[in-house]
């Protein structure tokens, strides 16, 4: 009797021995769209406010309209891959982006910057994150599959780490409000713009490696690789035209489908733990547009703010989600969203309490570890860091319990057939949840954290914590008319 043995720990990762280069590619490019990405997305409230000059309410705005452009592009480019391959897709979208970052980082005029930079940049975003799942799934065989997708989603936190160590380094070494002379030029650019730049220079070799690189028509199948002639959707139609026509199409599915969705009694369960869920995910928007402001006013300019959320965020998703993964593979999702969320949720009263709570142990061994030790600060601890911190932590077990369980739970709501259409409409909280906290987190900030005058900015997170507390206890309370079975799970 032949004795089967399990596949080894190492084992698993060389299925992707002898993986098309292709996918190697799509591993590299995502760490550097990353990077640029997250660079550009921590300084973007800060560079509206000190280089633009718009007041706190007015970036908001700017911020809701711009993010809810992105994830609304995001969400209708899907058919672009069809239309137009995924080469031409990404070469577009990194096109798109070199531009916009280059009008970012050398126009600090409103009607400029803006139209021209900013929402250029909007379009450009949304053509990379999901024709590079495309492209994972197109350059990777059945048994590659689910390890491609793990080291992509490492790669991307990767790239989130490198972006906070990089946006704190800029601060740190050209000051808050200072100015770095590009050489030989005789053009001086604001701190803010310099990490825009910096996001510009991390996109440029994407182009490159795109253009040169990439081939036309690759496919790894079980059969082998095959490489065939993409045929367009739009035979004999020009580039710009056949991206509208995709757009065009794709909002005609929407709307056959989004229709039909209606006579489902599942589609009414689908809503309701989407909407319920916008509540949560409010905090992560609030940390990338609302969080900057408030640490740099009580804090100091300088503070290391990329490190104590970004690049600690990262760290921890980054070993925990598989090892939870792991632990939690009979919980149903439902189960593990509930708990998630309501360990997310919690995090935020860390910042919600008077930093005056954390002063005993900023004065101890946590402060002088997360102080000295870890940011490099000279002197006392602010009690704030050590809040922070523990929120920080806090938040990213929860993260790792529910976000990667998050889609999965359509796919068991969704009737058998209709499992895209749903995961594609999963999108639809990021866009809620991005247009709302663009609008409100400048009022917040304008009243409870002003820049001049007192603040009671614990107030904020309070706020942003008892809205993020509605996604766990209704949860709770509606389970039995939102959850369903998922097979193989409790």
């Amino acid at each position: 009797m032949t004795e089967v043995k399990e596949e080894s720990f190492i084992g698993k990762f060389m299925v992707l021995k002898g993986a098309v280069r292709e996918l190697w590619l799509i591993f590299g490019t995502k760490i550097l769209t990353i990077i640029a990405y997250s660079l550009v997305n921590s300084t973007l409230v800060l560079w509206l406010s000190s280089d633009l000059g718009f007041s706190d309410q007015k970036a908001g705005v700017v911020i809701a309209v711009w993010s809810s452009l992105l994830t609304i592009s995001t969400v209708m480019v899907g058919s672009l891959v069809d239309a137009v391959g995924i080469r031409k897709s990404l070469l577009t979208g990194f096109g798109l982006c070199v531009f916009g970052r280059f009008v970012m980082a050398f126009f600090a005029i409103q009607w400029i910057a803006v139209p021209f930079g900013l929402f250029p940049l909007a379009l450009g975003e949304a053509l990379q994150t999901p024709v590079m799942v495309a492209a994972i799934r197109r350059f990777s065989t059945t048994r590659q599959r689910s390890i491609a997708f793990s080291i992509y989603y490492s790669m991307m936190n990767v790239g989130f780490a490198a972006a906070a160590w990089t946006f704190d380094k800029v601060r740190a070494g050209l000051g808050e409000y200072g100015h770095y002379a590009i050489p030989f030029t005789g053009i001086q650019i604001s701190t803010y713009q310099t990490i825009i730049l910096l996001g510009l220079l991390f996109t440029i070799p994407n182009l490159l490696i795109t253009y040169f690189a990439l081939r036309a028509g690759v496919e790894a199948t079980d059969e082998g690789v095959q490489i065939r002639a993409e045929e367009p959707k739009y035979p004999g139609v020009p580039f710009l035209r056949a991206m509208l026509f995709s757009f065009r199409d794709a909002l005609r599915d929407w709307a056959r489908i989004f229709s039909s969705l209606w006579i489902q009694p599942a589609f009414y369960r689908f809503l309701a733990f989407f909407g319920l869920v916008v509540f949560v995910k409010l905090i992560l928007y609030h940390m990338y547009y609302t969080f900057p402001k408030f640490a740099i006013r009580e804090l100091g300019e300088g503070a290391p703010i990329g490190h104590i959320f970004g690049l600690l965020n990262a760290v921890i998703v980054v070993i925990l989600a598989p090892v939870v993964g792991a632990l939690t593979q009979k919980f149903s999702a439902y189960k593990a969203v509930v708990i998630g969320t309501a360990i997310t949720a919690l995090s935020v009263f860390f910042m919600a309490a008077p930093p005056a709570l954390f002063q005993s142990l900023a004065d101890g061994w946590l402060g002088n570890l997360i102080g000295h030790t870890w940011l490099g600060l000279s002197g006392p601890v602010h009690p704030l860091y050590v809040a922070i911190v523990l929120c920080v932590v806090m938040y990213s077990i929860g993260e790792s319990f529910y976000s990667p369980r998050l889609y999965e739970y359509p796919a068991a709501i969704a009737p058998k057939g209709q499992e895209g259409s749903y995961l594609a409409l999963s999108m639809l909280p990021y866009f809620v949840a991005k247009f709302f906290v663009g609008s409100i987190s400048g009022f917040l900030l304008a009243r409870y954290c002003p820049a001049e005058g007192p603040r009671d900015s614990q107030t904020i997170w309070l706020i942003v914590g008892l809205m993020a507390l509605i996604t766990p206890v209704g949860l709770l309370l509606a389970r039995r008319y939102i959850q369903v079975h998922e097979a193989g799970r409790e």
